[in-house]
């Protein structure tokens, strides 16, 4: 699915040395670092035959995002929107300027760009496709953290936070999720799988 082996490399370096400049450590790891690769993992065992712009763009994500602090913006639901979408453009306009040093064509760039950007969630088989891939990804390796956190969450506010981000799947990414295809963590499973039984 990759139409030149070398460009897709460089890009894929390039976003690396960018997420290599990560302050924040995770398993003697710069964080971004470790989610991009976790993001190429799981799309890898998810969907091995991804397209060239779905795994440029799982790569890209969360490219440089300690760049962009949550403390930039306003206190409160409103402020936090501002910042995630402040971010999709951030992510989408970083990892564009990278694929161009890489040699990609405008046509391609636009592409990567529309995903990162998460546009057309649910139209865009590359937007779904880096939803399903960062559900998965939270869901194997991020939603213990979280609750520690969040000690202070009841069970209703977990059971609605699982079931909103296995909202955003498609039918294929929760199968797999259910039937194997990641590891939940222990403590959690029982809290995932009432959640998400019936849908």
């Amino acid at each position: 699915m990759i139409a030149n082996q070398e460009r897709f490399k460089q890009a894929i370096a390039l976003f690396d040395a960018a997420n290599a400049q990560d302050p924040n450590q995770e398993e003697g790891q710069p964080k971004e670092l470790l989610y991009a690769q976790r993001m190429t993992e799981m799309i890898g065992r998810f969907a091995p035959d991804a397209s060239e712009v779905a795994q440029l763009a799982v790569r890209a994500q969360h490219i440089q995002r300690w760049t962009v602090p949550r403390s930039n913006y306003p206190l409160g639901k409103p402020g936090y929107f501002a910042w995630r979408t402040g971010l999709y453009r951030f992510h989408a306009e970083t990892a564009g300027a990278l694929m161009q040093q890489a040699g990609y064509d405008a046509a391609m760039i636009e592409q990567v760009k529309a995903a990162v950007g998460k546009q057309g969630i649910k139209t865009n088989p590359d937007t779904q496709m880096l939803e399903d891939v960062t559900s998965l990804v939270f869901l194997e390796h991020y939603m213990l953290g979280f609750a520690g956190q969040h000690a202070e969450y009841s069970e209703d506010k977990w059971l609605d936070i699982i079931r909103k981000t296995w909202k955003k799947m498609s039918g294929d990414a929760q199968a797999f999720a259910t039937s194997g295809g990641i590891k939940l963590p222990e403590a959690l499973q029982p809290l995932i799988l009432k959640a998400v039984a019936g849908g």
